[in-house]
């Protein structure tokens, strides 16, 4: 289950260009996944939306046990709820810029080693603050080992890695953006994510490689634009693959029911059954109420996460 979660208490905010999800403060959102969790729900993944008061060039708030996605994680330990935390891995929403790390001397790229070192260092806190399993997603070269050798260094080497190993750099995320206020203060991210225009075997030597420096799940996103990819990925590899149905492809689905042009329900099975049959062992998406009501939990284990 995707959670967007603030500062303050008793926050719940609706997200303009996603409607039906929202930006909550701890509380609110704890609350949220207790409601999820009794409905069948088993992993969750938070999201921090950082005051602009917090971010800084490197994105040090994500190196803190008090930023909001830690104390998440900590409140849903105390409440002893049955759920998987599955924190994303990034420092986008963190950074003044919006780009995913510290960027180089000249202000132009992201400084790829220099991110990776951080990415192990938040990786640990995030350990440290209940996380189950670690996803980071900032594409990265090498961002897999040098997070494998941070949580084993600190005794966390049962802490599997979701790398979100194919990334598109997809116009598909603006809704997320905005819901995270992680947009990049200026260029793209295009330097560091896929070209939407890659064939299938880059795909697969970004997997392999993941694969290689350790990762134990690896994620293709976004999800329903790249179902022949997502197919190629899950004949190649033998660990669970990971489907991300993103921000975009739900905001068209959402709008268009709104306008009474489809049938929200259906529409949603079918876009999320053409996941499934292209090999998704687990598809993250932001249906998580709807799905309540579609599927009955006795039908299979609602495991449902999240974006960026």
């Amino acid at each position: 289950m995707p959670v967007f979660v603030c500062e303050g208490s008793g926050v719940k905010k609706p997200v303009g260009s996603m409607p039906g999800v929202n930006q909550m403060s701890v509380d609110v959102a704890a609350n949220w996944l207790a409601e999820r969790a009794e409905n069948g729900f088993t992993a969750y993944m938070p999201f921090g939306v950082i005051d602009k008061s917090a971010k800084d060039a490197t994105g040090s708030e994500a190196l803190r046990e008090t930023n909001v996605v830690c104390r998440l994680m900590r409140e849903v330990r105390r409440r002893k709820l049955n759920l998987l935390a599955v924190p994303d891995l990034c420092f986008c929403e963190y950074t003044d810029h919006g780009h995913c790390g510290p960027l180089t001397s000249d202000g132009c790229s992201v400084d790829n080693d220099a991110t990776i070192e951080l990415l192990g260092q938040q990786a640990v806190n995030l350990a440290h603050s209940g996380a189950d399993v670690i996803a980071p997603s900032g594409m990265m070269d090498n961002m897999v080992a040098a997070i494998r050798a941070a949580l084993d260094d600190d005794g966390f080497d049962n802490i599997p890695i979701l790398s979100y190993a194919v990334k598109y750099a997809s116009a598909y995320y603006g809704p997320f953006r905005d819901a995270a206020d992680s947009a990049p203060a200026f260029g793209d991210r295009r330097t560091y994510q896929m070209d939407p225009a890659g064939g299938v075997e880059e795909a697969l030597r970004e997997v392999d490689l993941d694969l290689q420096q350790g990762a134990d799940m690896v994620m293709v996103k976004p999800a329903g634009p790249y179902l022949d990819v997502l197919a190629a990925v899950r004949a190649r590899v033998h660990v669970p693959v990971v489907a991300y149905q993103v921000s975009g492809e739900y905001a068209q689905i959402a709008a268009a029911a709104e306008k009474g042009w489809i049938d929200r329900d259906r529409v949603v099975l079918e876009s999320l059954l053409a996941i499934k049959r292209a090999g998704a062992d687990l598809i993250i998406c932001y249906w998580a109420e709807v799905l309540e009501q579609l599927l009955p939990a006795e039908s299979g284990t609602l495991a449902v996460c999240h974006e960026k």
